[in-house]
Order: C-alpha cells, then structure tokens, then sequence
C-alpha cells in the first residue's frame, strides 16, 4: 500500500501548527516506528519537504511554509535531477554497494515513471543546480565526441581550457570527468565542483575511449571519512545509521563516519538523536545552521 496517505497526515499535522514525529506516526496507523521514521525521510528525501525537528517540542515543523506536497507527476527538471542522481548512486562504492547500485537502476527507470519509494538506508546526495547543469552539457559532449570550453578554479588559481571529456564518474561524493587536452595518453580527471563555466563547441574530437580509459590509472584524491561522536536515543542494532557506517558504538554513544557535511547536517536535521558530542566544528556548524532556521522562523512567524 502506497504510504501518501500517512504523508498527507502528517503534512497536515504540521499545518495545523502540532509537531508530529515518528511516535505519533506510528501510533496513528499502527506501524512500527522504523517504517514511520522512514516515511518522513521519504519526504525530506523524495518529496523534498523543509522539515526540521525541533527538540523543545520533540516533533517536526516546515522550515518553509510556503511548501506544499508535489503533484504525482514529474517535470522535466526532476527527471533530469533523478539521471543525474542514478550517476551518483552507479558510482557509489562504500556501505551496501551492491544495493545502492540496484537503485541507481531504478532511478534510470524513473526518469521515465513516477518514482514510488524511498529507502532511509541511501546516502543523500546534494543536487545543486549549476553542477546540474555542467553534468548535463558534459553528457552530450561525451555522447557527441565534441570538445569543450572550461573556465575552472582550483588551488592553483583559475584557468581556462579546451577539453575533450571521455568518461564521467564519482567518488566520494564528488563528481569527476576524465578527459585530456591535447594528448588522448595524458588523461586526468578534474572536479565539477571547480568549474566556473562550461561550454560545448562545434569542435569534435576522435578518440578510442575503451583502450585509454582502461589505461588512465591515475586515482582519485583519497579522503578519510570525518567521524561525529552522537548520542542517539537507542542502541542500533546494524552497522548503519541512516545510510552512514557506525566505527564504533557504546552504550547509546556512536561514532559515525561521514564524508560530505552538508548532507550530514540534512540528515541531523531529520533525524531523532540526543547529543551532538563532537567535533567541535561540526556542532558550531549545525548550531549556526538552526539559528539560521530559527530567525527565518521567527520572522514568518511575524508575518502571519
């Protein structure tokens, strides 16, 4: 049974100036408060809703109340958000590989349907629209063999190229593209994230890309995992919370690896937990953060 009945309750809970959570949920349809806690991800997730819990009240409200629930169809630009999604999900390689790789699978197919479900056990990743937008013209450059005008910006300062791209790809969370200048021997791969401006010339390019990708052995930047020392209300019982890996756990404390920040401090946002022990910076983030949510609140609030 479709779980958009439970998702317009709880919607209209939260207009109705109450502060549901995953209790109330639960105890409302008879549901096991896993598969509530689950729903309401789905909708920050899927449905994108502004949820933001607040602990006074132990319970969620909108962080935005101009949202409304979406339609049941989808725009161009969502499908366009769900390939470039299912790009990030085939290269996921971290927790439950296999299983992620399964729903970059799906989410092909959903650029085409309604997407149905989501899963509180995938990474979240963020889509922002301008790397959006460069993935797509890179795509179609690959797909065309047409060279490409990048103006990028890194540590080394900034710096305009002509690029012949071959193959996108990803890890930890961050997007790459393989490609060359001049020579196909000397591939690289450089970051979306540095791009400034990317444009798709009339130039194209000839390349046998199945013998020189397989010969590009160059790695990736190595990143260590950052690791949050959090105080969550129950033990848990897998090796997951929410998608990210437990390193260590005793009692309630766990200690939780992370890569991206942002989509970490997402996930707190949504999440029921006690404590935030550690790293300093990390609370002084989700704390300026809140206090960021909280005067938009307010001066809503003023508004009505």
């Amino acid at each position: 049974m479709s779980n958009m009945h439970r998702i317009h309750w709880f919607d209209e809970q939260i207009r109705s100036g109450r502060f549901p959570n995953s209790s109330w949920l639960a105890r409302e349809f008879e549901i096991s408060r896993r598969q509530a806690q689950r729903d309401i991800e789905y909708m920050a997730i899927s449905l994108r809703a502004p949820l933001v819990y607040i602990a006074k009240y132990r319970g969620y409200c909108y962080e935005d109340q101009t949202y409304r629930l979406p339609h049941l169809y989808m725009t161009e630009e969502e499908q366009r958000v769900l390939k470039y999604l299912a790009h990030r999900y085939r290269h996921y390689s971290y927790d439950q590989s296999d299983a992620v790789k399964r729903v970059a699978h799906l989410l092909e197919r959903f650029t085409l349907e309604e997407q149905q479900t989501g899963s509180s056990q995938l990474p979240v990743f963020k889509a922002d629209p301008q790397q959006l937008q460069f993935f797509e013209i890179l795509s179609h450059a690959i797909a065309e063999s047409r060279k490409v005008h990048i103006h990028y910006r890194d540590h080394a300062g900034a710096r305009q190229f002509t690029w012949c791209p071959l193959k996108m790809l990803s890890q930890f969370n961050a997007d790459y593209v393989v490609g060359y200048e001049m020579d196909p021997i000397q591939q690289t791969a450089i970051r979306l994230e540095g791009m400034i401006y990317v444009q798709m010339t009339n130039e194209t390019f000839q390349c046998q890309t199945d013998g020189l990708l397989g010969a590009w052995e160059e790695a990736l930047p190595v990143r260590k995992p950052f690791v949050a020392e959090i105080r969550l209300r129950e033990v848990q019982q897998t090796e997951l919370w929410q998608g990210y890996r437990i390193r260590e756990k005793q009692d309630q404390v766990h200690w939780i690896e992370f890569y991206d920040t942002d989509a970490f401090l997402q996930h707190l946002f949504i999440s029921e937990w006690e404590e935030l022990l550690s790293p300093t910076w990390l609370r002084r983030k989700f704390r300026q953060s809140a206090e960021s949510i909280i005067d938009r609140l307010a001066m809503i609030s003023k508004q009505t």
